[in-house]
């Protein structure tokens, strides 16, 4: 059984919890309206007003005028995606990400309803991270998706296999992966506008409405989905990038740099209850636009943020760095594996 969870308007309740002043007040993120900016995200009374991504926020703001307008920080809601996968993570191993914000899980196997499950879930991320999920249970992925976007805010919505075709039927045939406005124009136009109808047109009325690929969208209609969870167990890698306000030659300057990078890594480690075995120093120097890279594979994975620095300090000696002025460093992990029992600085990751 496969569970998809989603933060509705992602960027935009991230922002909403960042300041405590938008918690009543519709939220818009997208680029800067002067210069034709268009919305990426929206909260849900955004949207209740007719606001869409991919609207010019000028637009967004007549349909919305209440709502406050903000521009994108993607480096911030890569740092909160970073969070809520580690705690999905603690639900299934078995977890294919879904774009920021949303994700699949495999909870085959477990004790527990599938629903309690979700509800959980969303309940752990309510109150760990302060955003609503929405949570839609099914046996294929693309019905887990679609359960997820139909329940209002507090509800978890579980479709058993032997409820697909009365889930499926009176569903506008819109909301099927790979019908789009035009192909649902299309059909209208035939008088086939349900999930249901759809079904009913069969394979060579499809087929002579909509061509080749109109049979793929007849397949998600039958309840049929080809694709399969592609599991990642954790992260392959882990960065942090510093840039420099001008051109630095101290070497002490850049340990220190080097010291909170490598501060940040220590909790993305623990976050994910990893460690490294490979350490990637990047330098970009001022004088040249491609970073240079140096690197090293440590015969014990570590965990710990002095390590990882004298690591990364190790690396600078490699480079050029006090006699060329650095513009921007980097710094990744890779090889990572699941933190042992005997890792030093063990705490981190609780008992």
């Amino acid at each position: 059984m496969l569970v998809y969870v989603a933060v509705p308007g992602f960027y935009a309740e991230i922002e909403r919890r960042r300041d405590g002043t938008l918690g009543g007040r519709p939220v818009l993120v997208g680029g800067d309206p002067r210069k034709r900016g268009t919305v990426q995200s929206a909260t849900e009374d955004a949207r209740r007003a007719g606001v869409v991504d991919g609207m010019p926020i000028v637009e967004a703001l007549q349909r919305c005028p209440q709502a406050r307008a903000l521009r994108t920080d993607m480096k911030r809601y890569r740092e909160v995606d970073a969070h809520l996968r580690a705690r999905l993570r603690r639900e299934s191993e078995r977890l294919e990400t879904a774009g920021l914000g949303a994700a699949y899980l495999d909870v085959a196997g477990r004790d527990e309803p599938a629903d309690k499950i979700g509800i959980a879930v969303r309940q752990s991320i309510q109150d760990e991270l302060g955003l609503p999920l929405r949570v839609g249970i099914a046996p294929l992925k693309f019905l887990a998706k679609l359960a997820a976007e139909v329940p209002e805010e507090d509800q978890v919505l579980w479709v058993r296999p032997a409820d697909v075709r009365s889930f499926l039927d009176p569903l506008p045939v819109g909301r099927l992966p790979g019908v789009g406005p035009r192909t649902a124009a299309r059909l209208a136009e035939i008088g086939v506008t349900s999930v249901s109808e759809l079904v009913a047109l069969g394979r060579d009325g499809v087929e002579r409405e909509l061509g080749n690929h109109g049979l793929a969208a007849l397949e998600y209609a039958r309840g049929r989905d080809v694709t399969t969870l592609r599991a990642a167990p954790h992260p392959r890698s882990l960065s942090q990038e510093a840039t420099l306000s001008a051109g630095e030659l101290d070497r002490g300057v850049l340990e220190e740099r080097l010291a909170e990078l490598s501060q940040g890594l220590e909790s993305s480690l623990a976050r994910e209850r990893l460690a490294a075995r490979r350490i990637v120093l990047k330098v970009r120097y001022v004088d040249e636009p491609q970073p240079q890279t140096r690197s090293c594979t440590l015969a014990r994975a570590v965990v710990g943020a002095s390590d990882l620095r004298d690591h990364a300090v190790d690396l600078l000696g490699r480079t050029q760095a006090g006699s060329r002025p650095i513009r921007g460093l980097g710094l990744a992990l890779q090889s990572l594996v699941r933190a042992r029992r005997d890792d030093r600085q063990l705490d981190l990751f609780g008992a």
